[in-house]
């Protein structure tokens, strides 16, 4: 074990807080729309920090850690456009999330039986749902790899089923206790505490490797594959500029398609204020990306500096024990950490990721079980259920996915890189999923046929480049085109499918349509509106260049100092990214300017991560006040529960 006294308190600590929350949250939990969204009560803060934990699980940090760790810096500024830039600027405008919003769906599918039909909202909800347990499926087993790497506890069968077995009861307990109530709660808790343990690694971090050290060894990469440079990774295997830019296409394409947090995106007290939540997950995300990078970079330098051969050779030892070459390299980050970061700290990342776990595995317990009920043997019923059988039925599908993933992580043999097998099982269902919500919500033109055409040429594509994947490992295809699909690694493989459902939705809606849709009253707009979901907070006009912006009426004053400080750093990074791609093809810059870039980058990382911190954290505590004030004074709806009249 290599983990002291003080480690395991700070384990315990996070650990029994969370418990306390969770348990608290049962007394608000009545109805169907308490366990499934929280009744439609969260505000922006709690939404930013609890949504984001959700979407930061262990996995996560792992898949991170592991691109970093093989791509260095390049990664960090290819992804500013996928993760920054282009979520920041679509969540500013509302994308999707705010007209999502306004349909008071409870899960997708239920908005897809308003917009199309109810056997599409059950053919969605069995794709979304298998789409789901198949990506969730690994998770599990990538959590337990990395506690035992961690521990040194060797590659067991029986340490790894018994890692699994706590990690996953620990997630039920929590969404059972409370459904969206706890998860979100419980969320904020972890998000709050991690933002915090992040900057501490950081800093510790900095101080233990000195920026010569990461310089030295960063320089030493082989040309065409730098770790310092991001136009110098054209000969990069996995992680080059194609495959960013197919990243950055997918992140607005199938931006809300992804349903693993599929309560939080009901959750929000109104659309304006599930557009704000969002909207301020840029600020959130300082710290939070900070530390993915700087702590894979570090342990890339403490395996090759001469300064570090000694602990770095027993390191190396432990990694040439696995026998498995895409579960060392997934791992060789987390191996490395136990031979440098000494005792709190150590404490501090088995805190985190154990957070980081129970977030993500908690949310998509709640989401996987809950879209199975909702949309998958709901719609077949002609009388509905009590509240108190509805909520039974959910938990039965949310113990039914635990008792799949853990199985899903025993016998699936993973081939590749994290962030691969989640572009391919992703895309079963957003290979489709992005052209039938963008078409749906913004044109009235397209039609249940082109929904149809869509969601099957994606789901089709995705599980037949799965299943080449998976054969040719076991018995190699001699045919060279399919060896070369069969090859393809999981980020090309999903393009094809969003472009080919693209095409399908788009040329069969225009073939179809016999008429406009009122998207009006699946809006809830004008006279359909409904007044607890009102967001106007001023009559008065908006100026020229509040609209053009988009800022609405649904702004206070406070909302628009917010929004355009958001908007300005946002077209700053745009700047910067843009005026130095440009800048870099006229005149390639040095390597000594790149690390110079990226040194600047951590502190300004730190500063604007520690502010966002605070700020956000006593924002989300006044949320969770107010969301539990107005719980116990809603009105029951027995009625709210998913049906589409």
């Amino acid at each position: 074990m290599y983990l002291n006294f003080a480690d395991w308190m700070i384990i315990g600590a996070l650990l029994l807080s969370i418990t306390v929350a969770a348990v608290y949250t049962r007394r608000y939990t009545h109805s169907v729309a308490d366990f499934l969204a929280a009744n439609r009560t969260a505000g922006r803060y709690l939404l930013c920090i609890s949504d984001g934990m959700a979407g930061l699980g262990a996995i996560t940090i792992v898949m991170l850690f592991e691109m970093y760790y093989e791509a260095g810096f390049p990664v960090a500024w290819w992804d500013m456009a996928r993760l920054v830039i282009i979520p920041t600027i679509l969540c500013l405008s509302g994308w999707v999330l705010y007209r999502f919003r306004q349909t008071r769906a409870l899960t997708v599918a239920q908005f897809f039986e308003a917009r199309y039909s109810k056997k599409f909202r059950v053919f969605c909800g069995i794709i979304i749902w298998v789409s789901g347990i198949i990506n969730f499926g690994i998770f599990p087993a990538v959590g337990a790899r990395f506690f035992m790497g961690i521990m040194g506890l060797g590659d067991s069968l029986g340490v790894f089923m018994l890692f699994m077995f706590i990690l996953i009861s620990f997630s039920l307990f929590f969404t059972f206790m409370g459904g969206q109530i706890a998860v979100m709660v419980t969320d904020f808790i972890q998000g709050a505490f991690c933002n915090v343990m992040f900057i501490i690694l950081v800093i510790g971090l900095m101080v233990m490797f000195k920026w010569s050290d990461v310089v030295e060894v960063l320089s030493g990469a082989s040309a065409g594959v730098s770790m310092v440079n991001p136009f110098k990774v054209a000969q990069a295997e996995n992680f080059n500029i194609w495959f960013y830019l197919i990243l950055s296409f997918t992140a607005t394409y199938g931006f809300l398609a992804w349903q693993g947090n599929q309560g939080y995106n009901a959750a929000a007290l109104n659309a304006h204020e599930a557009r704000m939540g969002k909207s301020l997950s840029i600020w959130r995300m300082f710290a939070q990306n900070l530390f993915v990078v700087v702590f894979p970079i570090c342990a890339y330098v403490f395996m090759h500096h001469p300064s570090f051969a000694e602990r770095a050779a027993e390191a190396r030892d432990a990694l040439l024990a696995i026998g498995d070459d895409t579960i060392r390299s997934q791992v060789s980050t987390t191996v490395a950490a136990r031979y440098f970061l000494p005792h709190g700290l150590i404490g501090g990342l088995c805190a985190v990721m154990l957070g980081a776990f129970i977030s993500t595995h908690d949310t998509y317990l709640h989401s996987w079980g809950s879209i199975f009920v909702q949309d998958v043997i709901l719609p077949f019923r002609k009388n509905p259920l009590s509240q108190k059988e509805h909520i039974r039925w959910i938990k039965i599908s949310i113990f039914g996915v635990a008792i799949f993933i853990f199985i899903f992580s025993l016998v699936f043999r993973q081939s590749e890189a994290i962030v691969m097998f989640f572009q391919i099982t992703g895309a079963i269902f957003f290979g489709g999923a992005g052209s039938i919500i963008i078409g749906g919500l913004y044109w009235r033109r397209g039609t249940t046929q082109g929904a149809w055409a869509a969601m099957t040429t994606g789901a089709v594509l995705a599980v037949l480049a799965i299943i080449l994947k998976q054969v040719h490992l076991s018995h190699p295809f001699s045919n060279k085109m399919i060896v070369y699909i069969a090859t393809m690694n999981g980020a090309y493989q999903s393009f094809m499918a969003q472009i080919a459902a693209i095409v399908a939705y788009v040329s069969v809606s225009l073939a179809t349509c016999r008429g406009p849709f009122n998207l009006e009253k699946m809006l809830h707009r004008g006279e359909y509106e409904i007044e607890s979901d009102k967001t106007t907070v001023s009559d008065k006009e908006v100026s020229r260049f509040c609209k053009l912006v988009g800022i609405n009426k649904d702004f206070n004053f406070r909302d628009k100092v917010v929004y355009l400080v958001m908007l300005f750093w946002t077209l700053g990074l745009v700047a910067v990214f843009i005026g130095l791609t440009a800048a870099n093809i006229m005149n390639p810059m040095s390597d000594g300017f790149w690390f110079g870039f990226w040194k600047w980058y951590i502190v300004v990382s730190l500063v604007l991560g520690a502010i966002s911190t605070v700020w956000f954290v006593v924002g989300g505590a006044y949320d969770i006040k107010k969301m539990f004030s107005r719980l116990a004074n809603r009105t029951l709806d027995e009625v709210d529960d998913g049906r589409v009249d």
